[in-house]
Order: structure tokens, then sequence, then C-alpha cells
């Protein structure tokens, strides 16, 4: 009688390296499926299924080297252990990518094999994986905003001037919508280039789509503000100057190895649900000099926290300059983002957080002791990339 043979995943965009996989796994006995839920998906990803959990397990299915195929009951990296009680296995493979002590323990604990298979593709085919097909189809980056936010709006910096800082983000994770990552403005770029920016000087680029965004013929008539093309354009980390006008007077780049290197170190993404249609963080606003330039003081100080990679100044200087913006628009912390803020802000390693953009939802940024260590403790931790030039 064959073996019973178990293997698990999301399987959400179907494609030669699942089906290879699939090929590798039969070949040990009869092959079983775990298929990760909907709602394990968004909750480990971050975002929703191109596919539903019923058309994945119809997909599956139909492969004809699968023998069975089940929607995993559990939730985590951990889910299919509901199906386990179901098929009882007596091998779980697993590929390199997927292998982990948690899972190798557990078939310990089963008296179950435990087989790591490495990422080969059927000969004369590509190597596909599932996040590569996702990075493929745009290379824009995204920005996120460290100190400073809403300086660049003239009605702030008309009580003093001041910097904003922002960093360029590689699209590693799924860039969602209304989250404060400037997704308006990035979608805006995918209308001219979908898949990259283009190949010239990143100022002059940031200029065209400041521009380009906000034309004379505008109809909801509010000037989008400058550091979210400049944030999106600029590789590394980047700081501009505003002094009561729309485009600043002056931008100065970091895009020294070490200082890019040790910010990646310190910085990740918690999601929270996105800021909710129609609600305003404008209304309530009480802008002051003292508070203006409270927020710029935070900025330069933030600013030369990083250059010297002092992390305790650092995540001073970014708490302080939240603290500012939230003074002048208490109406950031509506809807998800004060009990968001409760939960992160005892987690241990967290050190400081704001919120990126307007807020109202999204996600908190978070200055970690180590973020490797913090997002591999928790799952919806998302690790950022820097762009570099």
């Amino acid at each position: 009688m064959p073996k019973k043979v178990f293997v698990s995943g999301c399987y959400d965009l179907l494609h030669s390296g699942h089906v290879e996989f699939f090929k590798q796994a039969a070949a040990y006995g009869d092959l079983y499926v775990g298929i990760g839920s909907d709602a394990t998906y968004l909750g480990y990803k971050h975002r929703k299924t191109v596919y539903s959990e019923q058309e994945r397990l119809f997909m599956v299915k139909a492969i004809r080297y699968v023998k069975d195929a089940y929607i995993n009951a559990g939730s985590g990296v951990m889910d299919f252990v509901p199906t386990l009680d179901i098929v009882k296995p007596d091998i779980l493979v697993v590929n390199e990518d997927g292998a982990c002590e948690e899972k190798r323990l557990e078939c310990e604990r089963r008296g179950m094999e435990y087989i790591v298979l490495k990422r080969e593709p059927e000969p004369g085919l590509t190597a596909r994986s599932s996040t590569d097909l996702k990075r493929q189809t745009s290379g824009i980056p995204t920005r996120l905003d460290i100190a400073g936010t809403w300086i660049d709006q003239p009605y702030v910096s008309q009580y003093a001037p001041g910097w904003a800082i922002t960093i360029s983000l590689k699209p590693t994770f799924e860039i969602r919508e209304r989250c404060g990552l400037a997704t308006s403005t990035r979608k805006l770029i995918q209308t001219i280039w979908p898949m990259r920016l283009p190949d010239m000087d990143p100022e002059m680029l940031a200029r065209l789509v400041f521009c380009f965004e906000n034309h004379p013929e505008r109809e909801d008539g509010i000037i989008s503000g400058a550091q979210d093309a400049i944030g999106i354009c600029v590789p590394g980390l980047c700081r501009h100057w505003y002094d009561n006008h729309f485009w600043p007077e002056k931008i100065e780049t970091c895009e020294d190895e070490a200082v890019l290197s040790w910010l990646e170190a310190h910085l990740c993404l918690v999601p929270m649900e996105p800021r909710r249609p129609g609600c305003s963080v404008i209304e309530g606003k009480d802008i002051t000099e003292p508070k203006v330039r409270a927020l710029a003081a935070a900025a330069d100080t933030c600013w030369t926290a990083i250059l010297d990679k002092d992390l305790p100044a650092f995540a001073s200087a970014y708490r302080a300059s939240f603290e500012a913006q939230v003074a002048m628009f208490p109406a950031m912390l509506q809807g998800p983002v004060r009990p968001a803020i409760g939960r992160w802000a005892t987690c241990d390693g967290v050190l400081a957080w704001k919120l990126p953009g307007a807020g109202g939802g999204g996600y908190l940024a978070l200055v970690v002791k180590d973020a490797a260590t913090f997002c591999a403790k928790y799952s919806e931790a998302i690790a950022l990339s820097i762009r570099r030039p």
C-alpha cells in the first residue's frame, strides 16, 4: 500500500513551480495537499488572495499528481496541523523555503518522515515562485516618511520652515491602498511607467511627478504634498526643506550603505485596517507656530541621529515628530489607530512608533531594537528594503 505524503501551502498564483513540487512530492507516495484558507492568507500575507479558497481547492484537486486536497482549518505557518489529523500521512514534504524547526518537531512528535526538497524547475522551464511573479507586476517603489510629515504643506510651513525626511522603499511587500504609503501618487506613476521608474535625474523625475499629479484642472482642488513624489523617486534616505512653498527649496540625500543598512535593521511596518473612506484627518486641526517649530526641531534631531546611527536618539526624535504631528492633527488617531498603538507599543523590542502619511489607519511604522528578530517573532511585521541608487 502506498505511503501517504502531505504538503501544504497557499497556492494562490498557481504556477509551474507548484506543479513540479507536487510531482516531486508524489514520487514518495499518494499526495495529499493542505491549502491555506482565505483568512489565514489575509492574516499572514496582509492582503486578500487573488483566488478564493474554493477556487484554489478546485485547481489543486485537478492536478494529476494530487490524490486529494483540503482547506486547512488552522492558522499561521502551522495552519495544516488539523489537516494532519484527517489525512494521517506518513511523510511531510516541504520545499527549502518552507522548511522550519517547528515543522520538523511536529513530524518527530507524530512519527512522520520529514523531507525537504530543493526548488528545481521542470527541465527546460524557468524557475517560478509566487513572490517573484508578484514582484514582476510592478517595480515602482513607495515611500515611508520618517519625520516632519505635514511640513510639505504651505499652510503648515508658513508658521516655521523645516525638513521632511523620507526613504524610498522597494515594493517587496503588497502595498495596500489608503494606508499612508503614498499609494495614490504611486498609482499615478504607474499610469505612465507601469513597471519601473525611468532612468533620469531623480529630483527632476520627482518634480515631473509632482506637476503631473497636481495639474491645473485637478477636480478636488487639493495639492498633494511634494514629499510623496520625492520620497518615491529619490532613492536612499532623503530630506527636503520647506518654507511656505509647495516645492522644497533644497533636497539633501544620504546614500551611505552603513546608514541605510542600519535603518533597515531598526524599522518595520505592522498593518492596521485601512483609512476609512470619507474620513478626514484635517478636521479639528490646530496649527500654531510652537507646534510647527516642535515638528521641525524633531526632524533636525532625527536626521542627525540617523547619520550617527544613534538608536536611542533616533527613537526619541521619531516619537517627538509623531507627537508634534498629532498635536496639530489629532484626527490622525481616529479609527483603528489607538487600539493598534496600544497593542504594539508594549511589545518587546519596540522603541517608537508613528503613522505613515496622514494617518487614520493603514500601518504603524515601528522603530525596534532588531527588525529581523521582531519580524521573526511577529508574523504580521513587515521588513523593509530601502531602494539604493
